[in-house]
């Protein structure tokens, strides 16, 4: 019998930097403790992310106990408080989403504004601010930071694998961004999953990940390709998306750790249905 094992653990304290692989790490209301916890923001209170500006992915994160350290090519690491001192609040915008966050300071803006040659601002979602998940997909309850919509991504090992076959590539994991990997199950067996429990923590998938140009992005480089899109829209398109990987939603907080066991409580058609 096959065992599905918890293979990798990613955080992404700064939504769309680098983020951080980990052994082990806590689960908190809103996902991976600190996962999307700060976002950078243009002049017009709008999120920024790889899409429009690729050199945030050569902006690598570390955390300390006590700090977020952030360091780029050409720059002194910055170093920032881990629980930041309240700033002012701003209202910004994710999507469709307004929400408040607060300023972390102005050295931390103009040290982002330097590096990326652009206006913008590093804010910060405190604990208290409640961004709920879309209602069509989750719970009244559910809730998450600065990701795009849910507190997880699920990717098996395996998909890729065959994504890269398909290719002739070997990209890395590091281009589709998951938080959690899963070991031990065929290709896309995720796109069938509906609940699973990994350690002591239930999880839902409620919809496939749909792709947009980021993974495109090599983050050693920042410089963009075709791959994986081209393939993608071959062999993963439906209702004129390309999906790769599961979004996920979670019913406790707690620890996970690399090596945990992985159970599938319950099925579904596949999505996409292809």
């Amino acid at each position: 019998m096959t065992h599905l094992l918890l293979s990798g653990i990613f955080i992404y304290p700064v939504k769309s930097l680098a983020g951080i692989s980990a052994n082990s790490w806590p689960v908190t209301g809103k996902g991976f403790q600190h996962d999307r916890k700060w976002m950078i923001i243009d002049n017009d209170r709008q999120f920024l992310s790889q899409r429009k500006l690729p050199k945030m992915a050569l902006i690598k994160t570390a955390l300390t106990d006590k700090n977020l350290i952030l360091s780029a090519p050409g720059m002194e690491n910055l170093s920032l408080p881990i629980e930041p001192v309240d700033g002012h609040i701003i209202n910004s915008t994710i999507w469709h989403d307004q929400c408040d966050a607060r300023s972390v300071s102005t050295e931390a803006d103009q040290w982002l504004s330097d590096f990326l040659r652009q206006d913008c601002r590093l804010i910060y979602q405190p604990d208290e601010v409640i961004r709920p998940v879309d209602p069509d997909y989750a719970k009244s309850t559910d809730k998450v930071a600065f990701s795009d919509g849910f507190p997880f991504l699920i990717i098996s090992e395996n998909s890729l694998t065959a994504l890269n076959h398909d290719m002739q590539l070997n990209l890395p994991m590091a281009r589709f961004r998951p938080n959690l990997v899963i070991s031990g199950c065929p290709a896309y067996a995720e796109d069938s999953w509906r609940e699973i429990t990994i350690d002591s923590i239930d999880f839902r998938l409620p919809k496939p990940c749909s792709r947009c140009a980021i993974p495109t992005i090599d983050p050693e480089t920042a410089q963009t390709g075709k791959e994986p899109l081209t393939t993608l829209n071959r062999t993963r398109k439906w209702q004129n998306q390309v999906y790769f990987g599961q979004n996920a939603l979670h019913d406790q907080c707690g620890q996970l750790t690399v090596g945990d066991a992985v159970h599938i409580k319950l099925t579904g058609v596949k999505q996409p249905p292809i």
